[in-house]
């Protein structure tokens, strides 16, 4: 993404990224951070690949404390937050259906990718209204609009209530002056998802690229033929965040190659 010119457009802007330290996460924050904001990032586990250039602040997000070290460690450190990306997200309850599904599959994955955006937003909302200014990206996912019950019922409820929430928030905010959002992007190529295909490959004798066929078209087939590159989304968020959208707030933005196959 090196050929692009962000011209600063971020520079002197405070941000923070939650699962930042892998995949579409990584992406927004190193997109950010070419447009010379300050990134923080945080996740339970630190980065693979140091970054002296992001903040890390470890941080387990589905419990309350965690989300509160989060807030107060960036508030005592820059007394402020101007950019706040709710990526963090991610399934892993059986298969099987609802009569799989226990309390506990339940609550952890409501907590991981509802409640952790809700209190964040809480946290930070106070200051960004104070001064009138502030943007709140909410990364969803397509399965709020097409859920898959075998796999990822929990999840797809999850980010449908983040899809209904992050537009009813923006319509109390927007007027105080912080624009709120929801990006929902479809099959993400990733290092987790491409160590999926290949146990998926394993597992049935096949090639990798025969595994990803199997998945688009159990999604119902993706037009665009492939899933999306983490840059691609990245790219789509870095344009949200910046005085170039300063128009745009209460909207959902699907990133998908077509997959939803309805209006």
């Amino acid at each position: 993404m090196d050929q692009f010119n962000f011209n600063n457009e971020l520079s002197g802007k405070i941000a923070l990224v939650t699962g930042g330290t892998k995949g579409a996460g990584r992406a927004i924050a190193e997109r950010l951070l070419q447009a010379d904001a300050t990134v923080i990032i945080t996740a339970r586990n630190a980065p693979e690949k140091e970054n002296s250039k992001f903040h890390f602040i470890p941080s387990d997000l589905s419990k309350a404390e965690g989300s509160q070290k989060v807030i107060s460690e960036v508030l005592s450190t820059y007394g402020r937050l101007d950019i706040l990306v709710n990526n963090l997200g991610g399934s892993s309850t059986p298969a099987g259906g609802f009569v799989a599904l226990t309390d506990d599959d339940w609550e952890s994955t409501l907590q991981a990718n509802l409640l952790a955006p809700v209190r964040l937003d809480r946290g930070f909302l106070p200051q960004m209204i104070d001064r009138k200014s502030g943007v709140i990206i909410h990364i969803a996912s397509i399965q709020g609009l097409l859920p898959l019950y075998d796999s990822t019922l929990p999840y797809a409820a999850a980010k449908a209530g983040l899809r209904n929430y992050s537009k009813s928030l923006s319509n109390e905010v927007s007027p105080k002056g912080v624009r709120v959002l929801t990006v929902s992007p479809g099959w993400i190529n990733t290092t987790a998802s491409g160590a999926w295909l290949g146990e998926i490959a394993r597992n049935a004798n096949s090639t990798v690229e025969e595994a990803q066929q199997s998945v688009m078209d159990a999604l119902g087939g993706i037009p665009f033929g492939r899933p999306a590159e983490p840059e691609e989304v990245a790219e789509f968020v870095g344009f949200l965040v910046s005085p170039r959208a300063s128009y745009l707030t209460g909207a959902e933005y699907v990133i998908d190659g077509g997959t939803v196959p309805t209006i």
